[in-house]
């Protein structure tokens, strides 16, 4: 029988376990279209650590930035479809994006199999130590007195930290400099050093931050309290109830990825939003993960479509507060 086998695999007609790949078979690369060091990086990399020991495969980090994640993502759904090379997309990258640039080089929903939510956080209105405002309203009225002398930084147009800034400015009708950095890394860099006067940075990178007292937190920009920083007041205690601003982070892999390979990858993405030890890493820094029954990939489709649909009109509305 041993011949007979030999000759159907000459034919191609079986295989064996060794021929046939069983994925993942080599390491998978992440992109991550923003630099390193900043909240979209940082969660990439512990999920990238820990969902390759969980498929018995290296996931590398590929920090591929610029544009507000335009280049990276767009590398990434040229890559080949065969669940070697995934990438890291937000609200930011996602939504933001399409009323941004007028013409972006991925379609948000068309160009990608959603794999799963990877987590969301809520931002927070932060400033340099020496801004003289305790509160919303306080910066409010300091910002309207002295707009032509502040700036504010972000990771580049198209970034969360830009687009909650726009939303917070233009709710004030203030219209103060927008400083676009390469990354929140650098941004934050230049506002624990005076550089630049606030930031909406997401809790994921700021809390570290207030907590050693290198930035002051004015407010948070939501409804609901954060539980990181309980004591914070909220936009919507300020005043300011239309102010309401929380990121979403997912993995995507490029269109056409087989389906097996995407409910591998889904399924060990539950499995590990369900991990006590990570988890617990995340809630330190404010990042909410998802239950089980937020993890369709079909879900990641449906917050794309109605982030374009509220908030692209939203911030098209805004343009003259987008430069």
């Amino acid at each position: 029988m041993r011949w007979f086998a030999a000759m159907l695999m000459g034919f191609g007609l079986v295989t064996t376990g060794t021929a046939a790949e069983v994925y993942p078979g080599k390491a998978i690369t992440l992109i991550v279209p923003f630099p390193a060091g900043g909240p979209s990086d940082a969660l990439a990399r512990q999920v990238a650590q820990r969902l390759g020991a969980r498929l018995g495969q290296q996931v590398v980090v590929d920090n591929v930035s610029g544009a507000g994640g335009t280049i990276g993502l767009a590398k990434m759904v040229k890559a080949p479809a065969d669940g070697y090379t995934l990438g890291f997309g937000t609200i930011g990258t996602h939504v933001a994006n399409v009323a941004l640039y007028k013409k972006l080089p991925y379609d948000p929903i068309s160009s990608f199999e959603p794999i799963g939510f990877l987590g969301s956080a809520p931002l927070v209105l932060v400033a340099k130590t020496g801004l003289p405002v305790k509160n919303l309203a306080e910066f409010e009225a300091y910002a309207r007195a002295n707009a032509a002398r502040m700036s504010y930084g972000s990771a580049g147009a198209g970034s969360i930290s830009h687009f909650g800034c726009v939303m917070l400015l233009s709710s004030m009708k203030l219209d103060i400099t927008h400083v676009p950095y390469r990354g929140v890394a650098p941004a934050m860099t230049d506002l624990m050093g005076g550089q630049i006067d606030f930031m909406c940075d997401q809790t994921t990178t700021s809390v570290p931050q207030i907590e050693a007292g290198k930035v002051k937190a004015v407010a948070a920009l939501s409804r609901a309290r954060i539980s990181v920083l309980p004591a914070l007041q909220t936009a919507s205690q300020a005043g300011w109830s239309d102010v309401d601003l929380r990121s979403w982070n997912a993995l995507f892999a490029p269109k056409g990825t087989p389906s097996a390979i995407v409910k591998r990858l889904n399924d060990e993405l539950i499995q590990l939003m369900q991990d006590r030890e990570f988890r617990g890493s995340m809630q330190k820094v404010g990042l909410e993960l998802p239950g089980p029954e937020m993890m369709f990939p079909s879900l990641v489709t449906v917050a794309i479509q109605l982030g374009i649909r509220r908030d692209v009109p939203a911030l098209k509305a805004r343009s003259e507060y987008l430069d």
